[in-house]
């Protein structure tokens, strides 16, 4: 279980998301929906560490997996990202390696597994990724080789191939097509059975098509961003409790 508790993110003296108090259950898919601006892919990336990459940025509050606040000094940033995966909006295979090794790049950088183990992980994680019958037969091709649906269902089995306890997704199909977007839906409906899963979407319909539950975000008169609601999705598309929530989801902002 992911646990946020008056998170506060930054980027150097803005502050982009203030005061997030929200419970992600596990082996549930859980959207953040809101408009452009509004911080729902900072605190994405505050999930697993992220934020802090990028030059000035930091988070006050905590973060906890388990009961284990992954932003404490003991921590190493490194085993999060490993625990909380992430998959980006454009598919961003490494462009030097083939589908195989985009795979098992993780799990060689982790240095556990023989190399006969490895082939078994690959194979294993793409066929969780809906993509072994696709690729069996030219493993050793360029990832970039594939189309753009393909290459996203490749990095989401490079994400699961290290076994994380949660993978984030950041607007997962937005760079896709109709018919990729729909595999993608089913794949993450299917891997909600192992994995805890947090979506960032713009498509209010995505949402009530894929998540247990929606936490709506928007920004504030100071610029900030904040949780306005959160809750199972049938009611917070059905019968928000919130004018705000009611108001997006309508249509009549964002």
């Amino acid at each position: 279980m992911l646990q946020l508790t008056d998170v506060t993110a930054y980027y150097g003296d803005f502050r982009a998301v203030r005061d997030v108090n929200l419970i992600v259950p596990p082996q549930q898919v859980t959207a953040l929906i809101g408009p452009s601006g509004c911080g729902k892919s900072t605190m994405l990336r505050s999930i697993n560490r992220m934020h802090e990459t990028i030059p000035g940025a930091t988070i006050t509050g905590s973060i906890m997996l388990d009961g284990v606040n992954i932003y404490a000094d003991n921590i190493d940033a490194v085993r999060v990202r490993r625990a909380i995966g992430m998959v980006f909006q454009k598919p961003n295979p490494f462009p030097t390696m083939s589908i195989r090794e985009n795979v098992a790049s993780g799990l060689r950088l982790a240095g556990t597994l023989a190399k006969s183990e490895i082939e078994g992980v690959v194979e294993h994680s793409l066929k969780q990724a809906a993509l072994w019958e696709e690729v069996k037969e030219k493993l050793d091709q360029p990832g970039t080789s594939l189309s753009g649906g393909q290459q996203q269902r490749l990095c989401i089995a490079r994400a699961i191939a290290v076994k994380p306890a949660v993978l984030l997704m950041d607007e997962p199909c937005s760079a896709l097509d109709p018919i990729a977007t729909l595999k993608i839906e089913e794949l993450i409906r299917s891997l909600r059975e192992e994995y805890t899963i947090v979506i960032v979407t713009h498509n209010m319909q995505q949402a009530s098509r894929v998540s247990d539950s929606t936490a709506f975000f928007t920004m504030g008169d100071d610029r900030a961003g904040y949780l306005v609601e959160h809750g199972e999705t049938r009611q917070i598309f059905t019968a928000p409790k919130e004018s705000l929530t009611e108001g997006y989801i309508a249509g009549r902002f964002g």
